[in-house]
C-alpha cells in the first residue's frame, strides 16, 4: 500500500520551518505522497448566519501551488499531490501555468487533484460562475492537457480561446496526470471518460459507500468502452475525534480489500491539535500500516 498523508495546514501553523520538519518527517518514515489542499477565501461566519462548513476567514489555508514550490525541494523524494483544486474558480491558463512549474520543481513528480468546490462567495470573489462549473471543468482539462503537450496551441472552446499561444516552460509530464475528486455521479462519469484516477470523497467514510461508489465508477468507464483498471484510485481515510489502533487497521484493511493501493490519511480532525503531535502521530500511523 502507497500510504500518503494530508497537510495538516491549521495544526502546523504557518511557519515554514516546522511544516518542512513535518514534511521530511513523513518523507523519512515512508509516506509515497503529500496532499496538499485548497480554499483562497473563507467566510465570516459572524455575518453569513448559519454558515455550518468546516472552512471559515479564520481557517489557514496556504496557496497550495505556492505551497507546493516550496515543499518541492524539502521533500525531493515524495509526491505531490494537489487534492483538490478547486479549478473553475480560477483562470484555466494559469492554472496550466502554474501546475507546470511545479511539475518542473518536483522532476515530474507532481498529480494534479481537481474539483469543483462548494463556496458560491468563493466564486463569486473571484469572478467565477458558480452555476456551470462542472461541465466547464471539462473544457477546462482539455484545454490544459493541450498547453502541456504543444508549444502553440489554438483552441476554441465555449468558454476559452487561445489563437497559436503556449506556456513556457513546459512540465516534464505531458501531460500532467488530472485525477478528478468528488463523490457524485456526474463526478464518477467524468473521471470514466477523461480522468487519468480519482479522488474519494473524505466526507464519505463507510466500506459500503465507497464500495458502491468504485463499483459504479467501474461501470460508467465500461460504458464508455474504458478498462476500469486504467483508472487510478486513491482511497482517503479521514481520521476523527482521537481514533483507536484498530478503527487504523479496519480503514486501511478496507482500502485493501477493494483492490486500492494508494491511501492517504488525513489527521486534521483527529484532535492532534499541536505540530508536535502531527509529527507524533506520522509514526504511529505508519507502524499500523508496516503490522498489515
Amino acid at each position: 500500500m502507497n500510504l500518503g498523508v494530508v497537510l495538516p495546514t491549521v495544526e502546523l501553523g504557518p511557519d515554514s520551518a516546522i511544516i518542512r520538519e513535518y514534511a521530511q518527517t513523513a518523507q523519512e518514515l515512508g509516506y509515497t505522497h503529500l496532499v496538499i489542499q485548497d480554499h483562497v477565501l473563507g467566510v465570516d461566519p459572524a455575518v453569513h448566519v448559519g454558515w455550518t462548513r468546516p472552512y471559515t476567514n479564520k481557517t489557514l489555508t496556504p496557496d497550495p501551488f505556492i505551497q507546493s514550490a516550496f515543499l518541492s525541494s524539502a521533500v525531493p523524494d515524495m509526491e505531490l499531490v494537489m487534492g483538490v483544486v478547486v479549478i473553475t474558480q480560477r483562470q484555466t491558463v494559469l492554472v496550466a501555468k502554474q501546475a507546470a512549474e511545479v511539475d518542473i520543481l518536483t522532476g515530474g513528480n507532481f498529480r494534479l487533484g481537481v474539483g469543483l468546490g462548494w463556496n458560491k462567495v468563493e466564486y463569486d470573489a473571484l469572478g467565477e460562475d458558480f452555476t456551470n462549473r462542472g461541465v466547464r471543468s471539462e473544457e477546462q482539462v482539455e484545454l490544459m492537457r493541450a498547453l502541456w503537450t504543444q508549444q502553440s496551441v489554438t483552441f476554441d472552446g465555449k468558454w476559452h480561446h487561445i489563437d497559436a499561444a503556449g506556456i513556457n516552460p513546459m512540465p516534464v509530464q505531458r501531460p500532467i496526470p488530472v485525477w478528478f475528486g468528488g463523490a457524485s455521479d456526474a463526478v464518477l462519469k467524468r473521471t470514466a471518460r477523461m480522468g487519468d484516477g480519482w479522488i474519494t470523497s473524505p466526507q464519505v467514510q463507510t466500506y459500503e459507500a465507497n464500495r458502491a461508489m468504485l463499483d459504479r465508477l467501474y461501470n460508467f468507464a465500461e460504458e464508455v468502452e474504458r478498462d476500469p483498471a486504467s483508472i487510478g484510485i486513491e482511497g482517503r481515510i479521514e481520521l476523527v475525534d482521537h481514533p483507536t489502533d484498530a478503527d487504523v487497521l479496519a480503514a486501511y484493511k478496507e482500502w485493501q480489500g477493494m483492490g486500492v493501493e494508494i491511501v492517504t490519511l488525513s489527521t486534521r480532525a483527529a484532535g492532534l491539535n499541536s505540530p508536535k503531535q502531527q509529527i507524533d502521530a506520522l509514526k504511529r500511523y505508519m507502524d499500523l500500516a508496516a503490522s498489515l
